[in-house]
């Protein structure tokens, strides 16, 4: 599917987004997912679907760019942040479990069913290409109550990209969430951590908020399911994001660490919420 094939919607998007806003803090949490566990999901029939161009691992520093305000043309609901969200308030014990890259059928599948399992609800930044690849997915990613976020269509990096360019990664990505689950994406989180103001003005005219991370699982680095375990125990505590990945490699590591560390953190008291938002 084309980037150019997404874009007639655009319209619509935009004054959809300039109706909605997330709160105001970003330090609400939606209450403790509470249904009953589903029957789990059944594995994916045949192999993954070839994507036109494979997503390769790479190294990565969060530097987010600041220094600038608001820029008029976009709606006053829609605020521009100079900086992305680390953190989340909380006084309970409740983090946050982030997905990026995917959906790929290889992985998600495990992934959500894990987390099915345990009665945990997790976000998804999903990439524009490989959710147009598997709209399934998204679909049970919904279905199952976790929230999808807007991770641009190809993973480019945004800081060399024209402003063009970057419309076009997180436009086209928004459209294929709505048009696949109902609701454009809410939350956006810039590829490699890599955020400059287009990125940050952009994904606001779409009345979407910045999040990016507090905890980084290193998955991405394929250290061992071990180290992956470690490094989240280590980074747990309250109003956490943990940074994890269901696509861009090899992600069976990234399967069976949060298999082992989940159950533990929930054992040891901590509790997994999403970022509440609110119509005004």
């Amino acid at each position: 599917m084309k980037k150019e094939e997404l874009l007639p919607g655009r319209r619509a998007l935009l004054r959809g987004a300039a109706l909605a806003t997330l709160a105001t803090t970003a330090g609400c949490f939606s209450r403790p997912w509470s249904a009953q566990p589903a029957p789990p999901a059944p594995a994916p029939a045949g192999g993954a679907p070839a994507l036109r161009r494979p997503q390769k691992p790479a190294a990565y520093r969060l530097r987010p760019i600041a220094g600038y305000g608001p820029a008029r043309s976009l709606p006053a609901a829609a605020p521009v942040r100079s900086k992305p969200i680390l953190r989340l308030a909380s006084r309970n014990r409740t983090m946050v479990l982030t997905f990026d890259d995917g959906p790929d059928p290889r992985f998600t599948p495990h992934i959500l069913r894990t987390l099915r399992q345990h009665h945990v609800r997790a976000m998804f930044f999903v990439c524009g290409e490989m959710a147009a690849a598997s709209p399934d997915l998204l679909r049970e990613m919904v279905d199952d109550g976790h929230l999808i976020g807007n991770h641009t269509w190809t993973h480019p990096q945004l800081l060399r990209l024209r402003r063009s360019g970057v419309l076009r990664e997180i436009e086209s990505t928004s459209e294929v969430v709505q048009r696949t689950v109902g609701e454009a994406p809410l939350w956006f989180r810039a590829p490699y951590g890599a955020w400059n103001r287009d990125a940050f003005e952009i994904g606001a005219g779409l009345g979407m908020e910045p999040l990016a991370w507090t905890t980084d699982s290193l998955d991405w680095t394929e250290p061992g399911t071990r180290k992956v375990v470690d490094n989240v125990l280590r980074g747990a505590g309250s109003g956490v994001v943990i940074l994890n990945h269901d696509a861009g490699g090899n992600r069976w590591q990234s399967v069976e660490a949060l298999r082992i560390y989940l159950p533990r953190l929930l054992a040891d008291g901590y509790r997994f919420g999403l970022p509440q938002r609110r119509i005004t």
